[in-house]
């Protein structure tokens, strides 16, 4: 059963690590063939499922020796309906790949959790389209479209559910209403551009007071992804009590733009050391900020380059 969902331990103090960049690790690093991006496949055979255990350990690793807690994000960004037929795969195929990816977390909560270290399984929701452009979905029928998915989730031991790399206001008011209507809380992630702004040109500010507003307040929390840390500054903007509702950043390793890195054929990890120190940056304009991981082109350096800057005297990596 799920072990904090009535009480997310990342809500009451502490740090917590997550991943880093799952796709781009598997494709680039590892020359991991993934279909649409899709990493969930991984789990329909026992070699992929131990490649995927093998990812997430280094991660865990990590963060029982730096002495903080540990989000479990699954690998289902890509298993909603959608994305799974174009994968071949029906829904009672995407059904078990989500149950499996929740158990697969939950055998590395086991092996790992400690005192020091709470490991919080978070059911992973993508966006119904492009994460890098502006969708077109009322409220409603992001709603509709993703409780499907959640609802997988909330018959597992997953203790939340995180949609990472949204652009629009209306698709994160659908999730967070879907997750209140199946008793999950939520964390929603915005990806902004190079300006700051999410690609609509809406700023990090509006869309989390807009969605607060139709919502009341009801996610747990709000994060920003898949923007390099520079990016993730230029969204905050003025400051006020919406700066208090961000939780986390997963950034991505390089400065360049979503367009460029949607073209690029060779993986830009950036600087891992000059990352971790830009994450300690994040962290005193982010009070609040207890969540701390990386997006595309970051791996366990990345992850151990934020210990090191961040949380040093508890012994990291």
């Amino acid at each position: 059963m799920a072990q904090y969902r009535n009480r997310l331990p990342q809500l009451e103090g502490g740090a917590f690590l997550s991943d880093g960049g799952l796709e781009t690790t598997l494709i680039f690093h590892d020359s991991v063939h993934l279909p649409h991006f899709a990493s969930f496949v991984l789990l329909a055979d026992p070699s992929g499922r131990q490649r995927l255990a093998g990812y997430y350990r280094r991660y865990l690793t990590l963060a029982r020796r730096a002495g903080i807690g540990f989000v479990l994000d699954t690998p289902t960004w890509r298993a909603s309906p959608d994305w799974g037929a174009a994968l071949a795969y029906d829904l009672a195929a995407l059904a078990a790949a989500n149950a499996d990816a929740v158990a697969l977390m939950s055998e590395l909560r086991h092996a790992f959790e400690s005192p020091d270290c709470p490991c919080v399984i978070s059911g992973v929701i993508g966006p119904r389209g492009d994460g890098y452009r502006v969708g077109e979905m009322t409220a409603a029928a992001a709603e509709d479209y993703h409780a499907w998915q959640i609802a997988c989730f909330a018959g597992t031991a997953a203790d939340m559910v995180t949609a990472y790399t949204l652009t629009t206001t209306t698709e994160a008011i659908g999730i967070a209403r879907a997750a209140a209507a199946n008793g999950l809380p939520c964390a929603l992630s915005f990806t902004v551009e190079t300006d700051g702004r999410l690609a609509g040109g809406e700023s990090l500010q509006a869309a989390i007071e807009t969605v607060d507003d139709a919502t009341g307040g009801s996610p747990a929390y709000f994060m920003v992804n898949c923007a390099h840390p520079i990016h993730v500054l230029r969204s905050l903007g003025a400051s006020g009590a919406w700066r208090a509702r961000i939780l986390g950043v997963k950034a991505n390793a390089s400065t360049k733009s979503h367009a460029e890195l949607d073209n690029a054929t060779t993986l830009d990890d950036g600087d891992p050391t000059d990352f971790g120190a830009r994450f300690h940056g994040l962290r005193d304009a982010l009070p609040a900020m207890r969540l701390f991981g990386g997006c595309c082109g970051t791996d366990h350096r990345h992850a151990a380059a934020i210990c090191e800057a961040c949380f040093a005297p508890q012994g990291a990596a």
